[in-house]
């Protein structure tokens, strides 16, 4: 249940190669997408980025009113929402599915089902597992974001927005909570992975 989409833009390195993005959602139900973007392949990673800039980065976009799907008049309008709060297992989740992505060279909702898919033990893990595995049961709905190659912050957060199925996950008004995770392992393809899992609990 992936669609992939392709947009290419050109850097002033010239360099041109492909950075993922991808999200998945559970609300009773599960929704899962891919998209791509382009970005600078043979690059020095580094990346400082700290908790509470993750977080900020997420509310700011949430506190505007936002259009997900532009190009569908039928979706309407999302926002402002509410902000969210960071959850440390919700961020456990997120680092144990960035870990294994980067580990495994692997990019996808999926876990790789290698004994660095810890949740999957011996078998491809889904985010939701990972979630409840790490601790965030009862839940009322969750979520994750993937992306991998994106080299800061902005990049990361303008490419989910600029992607429906990402953009309304980081809007939706349904989620309360939030970790974020980011795993750089220089030798894989996209050297730089990305997780963000959503979630809020049953009252």
């Amino acid at each position: 249940m992936f669609n992939k989409i392709l947009t290419l833009k050109l850097l002033s390195t010239i360099i041109i190669s492909s950075l993922f993005i991808g999200c998945g959602s559970t609300d009773n139900s599960i929704t899962m997408n891919s998209s791509a973007i382009a970005g600078v392949q043979d690059r020095q990673l580094d990346i400082t980025v700290n908790q509470q800039e993750l977080l900020d980065a997420i509310n700011k976009a949430r506190s505007v009113q936002r259009d997900c799907y532009p190009n569908d008049n039928s979706r309407g309008v999302v926002g402002p929402s509410p902000k969210l709060y960071w959850n440390n297992d919700l961020y456990a989740s997120a680092l144990e599915h960035s870990t294994d992505l980067a580990q495994s060279d692997t990019f996808s909702h999926y876990g790789s089902g290698t004994s660095s898919d810890i949740t999957g033990d011996g078998r491809p893990s889904i985010f939701y597992e990972r979630i409840v595995a790490n601790g965030y049961s009862n839940y009322y709905s969750v979520g994750e974001n993937i992306a991998g190659g994106q080299e800061t912050l902005e990049e990361v957060m303008e490419a989910w927005l600029d992607s429906p199925g990402h953009c309304e996950n980081i809007m939706s008004p349904n989620y309360t909570e939030v970790g974020v995770a980011i795993v750089i392992e220089a030798d894989s393809t996209y050297g730089i992975y990305w997780t963000q899992n959503f979630g809020s609990k049953r009252q």
